[in-house]
């Protein structure tokens, strides 16, 4: 439709819903949606109304919310001048699971690659606040980049996770229904999924058969759409297991290290200011979750917005597991799934039960708060799957902000006005399943864009395997008391809900890219995950970690103390220097 025609169009819809306190103006690619409002969900779907799938154009969120003062983002608290005067040939923005993975595939070629994260650990944020599925993108149309990715993404867990030593379970994901007159519709869809969308292994299971995969399910479900493919992983262990391996192979991490602004020239980013001193790159690649946007906007490019999108989980207590052995819901008529998969109760690879998640709009990046009617609503929700749920069984639980587009869909993309940019944003679910497969598409354009001004060769001694911390509770009696004879720390056990050594935990803090927090350790083994939640081991964990660190009790912390750390080509800054030297 003609920029005029189309504009005219959109204008007359909003102003059926809101008069003209929003107005819509067509420039070049972008709908630029402003004006003001007095409730966030009206700015959502005002911005909504004006999505025009199907093409390039995106819509750009300019409306002011009415009497509101937007947060800032959190930032760390040190600075020094470490980086400054860096000149990588990439800079990677956010250490979530795409600015990981996609530093681990650059790796394989012979740059100068730095990821910074604004963050004391990677995976802190949405990568870190999800439920772990690997989705066989049943419920994704075709044609979307989403739909695209997850295909291709789900197909090459198997091999990522065995290069980078991380537990995956293919448990397979089971949506049910309660009414037999929906069962014509349902087929319909599956076949549709099957054979136009490509999902192949979808197929509709009988209440007999469903019973016999999962015996605790509610009894009233008459039959289920199945799909095998479907698994699940930790997504904050598979982020730092890809930032290991990145780091294993040449590249760095700086933590602590925000983006703070940037100097454009002629349609190109010359330099980058961030807490650390100013960096000199010739590629950037945007990465940065739900804060995207405000990077985009730095480089002079930004034609697309984020709307944050909260979702809430429930962890339940490994007594709980039999439950559930993989994935499974029930569909309603009444879920929306334009903002959520549907949520769902998934056995994690760790043999707890996740609960969850919800979807609420907000305008708030970082707030990461709890409410107990999330929790209520999930809940309810889930007692439909099952009503061998009891809130009882909670353990802990845990609230994650996703980077929506108005589009629903990802930008996976060279920058349209900045010629060395390249954005990786709206990283939504199914964003961890995607995360190999685009990587792979970046690393592409990246290649691409550094050839035309410098020559790049393989890295010949690119190791794509990465060595993990050992489980001794999964190994079989043999060979853990063979582990405990050779290294008597082995046998120590810190964390009694998790079983979870001294010599684990030491393990963790000679890793290539150790963070020596409580946190950090935590991220990494599990102490403090199981039903005390760390009540009998923190203090313990502290204190080894304060032995090995060699600082004060006092000094060691749950999350960090601002103190911007480096890893790989540059090892350590300041004070922490010989800390970092002797973990590498």
């Amino acid at each position: 439709m003609h920029g005029d025609k189309l504009e005219k169009k959109l204008n007359k819809k909003l102003n059926r819903h809101y008069g003209t306190a929003v107005r819509a103006r067509i420039e070049e690619d972008v709908i630029r949606v402003s004006g003001t409002l007095s409730r966030w969900e009206d700015i959502v779907a005002a911005c909504s109304v004006c999505v025009q799938k199907g093409t390039r154009m995106h819509v750009v969120n300019d409306i002011v919310l009415d009497g509101v003062t937007m947060p800032q983002m959190r930032g760390p608290s040190r600075s020094d001048e470490e980086l400054e005067g860096r000149r990588p040939d990439v800079l990677i923005i956010g250490g979530g699971i795409s600015g990981a993975s996609i530093a681990r595939e650059l790796a394989k070629w012979k740059l100068d690659i730095l990821l910074v994260e604004k963050e004391a650990d990677l995976a802190v944020q949405a990568s870190g606040r999800n439920d772990g599925e690997v989705h066989p993108g049943v419920d994704l149309n075709k044609g979307t980049l989403k739909q695209h990715y997850v295909l291709a993404g789900n197909k090459m867990y198997d091999r990522i996770c065995r290069e980078l030593h991380v537990p995956f379970d293919r448990c397979g994901q089971y949506v049910g229904f309660t009414r037999w007159w929906m069962y014509p519709a349902v087929l319909a869809y599956v076949l549709h999924r099957k054979y136009i969308c490509k999902v192949t292994d979808t197929m509709i299971l009988s209440r007999k058969e469903l019973q016999r995969k999962e015996k605790e399910l509610n009894p009233d479900i008459c039959f289920a759409m199945y799909n095998p493919s479907a698994g699940c992983v930790c997504p904050y262990g598979l982020a730092i297991a890809y930032g290991e391996n990145a780091v294993e192979n040449g590249a760095q991490v700086s933590l602590n290290t925000a983006v703070l602004g940037m100097e454009t020239k002629e349609g190109r980013i010359e330099s980058v200011q961030t807490n650390r001193g100013r960096i000199y790159p010739a590629i950037v690649i945007n990465a940065a979750g739900t804060f995207a946007e405000d990077i985009a906007a730095m480089a002079g490019d930004r034609f697309y917005s984020i709307h944050p999108r909260k979702g809430t989980n429930s962890i339940l207590d490994k007594k709980a597991g039999h439950i559930v052995k993989g994935i499974a819901s029930v569909k309603t008529l009444t879920q929306n799934p334009a903002h959520t998969k549907g949520g769902g109760i998934l056995h994690t690879v760790h043999g707890n039960l996740l609960v969850g998640p919800d979807a609420e709009e907000t305008y708030e990046k970082e707030n990461f708060a709890t409410r107990q009617e999330s929790i209520d609503a999930v809940f309810a929700k889930q007692k439909m799957t099952t009503g061998k749920l009891e809130e009882r069984d909670i353990i802990t639980y845990f609230t994650g902000v996703r980077p929506a587009t108005y589009e629903e869909d990802f930008i996976i993309e060279k920058g349209r006005r900045t010629k060395n940019l390249i954005h990786c944003a709206g990283i939504q679910s199914p964003g961890l399943t995607t995360a190999p497969a685009v990587a792979l598409d970046i690393e592409r354009m990246a290649l691409e864009e550094l050839r035309e001004i410098m020559e790049v060769e393989q890295n010949d001694t690119f190791n794509p395997f990465r060595r993990g911390i050992p489980v001794l509770k999964d190994m079989p009696e043999e060979e853990r008391d063979r582990m405990i004879r050779k290294n008597p720390d082995y046998g120590i056990i810190v964390c009694r809900c998790e079983e979870i050594s001294k010599g684990e935990i030491l393990d963790a803090l000679k890793s290539p890219l150790t963070v020596p927090t409580v946190d950090g350790i935590k991220k990494r083994l599990r102490p403090g995950m199981g039903r005390c939640q760390g009540g009998f081991c923190m203090p313990l964990v502290m204190d080894i970690i304060s032995e090995y660190m060699q600082l004060r009790p006092e000094e060691v912390t749950k999350a960090g103390d601002g103190s911007a750390i480096t890893y790989g080509r540059t090892k350590g800054t300041g004070q922490r220097r010989r800390y970092d030297e002797e973990a590498i």
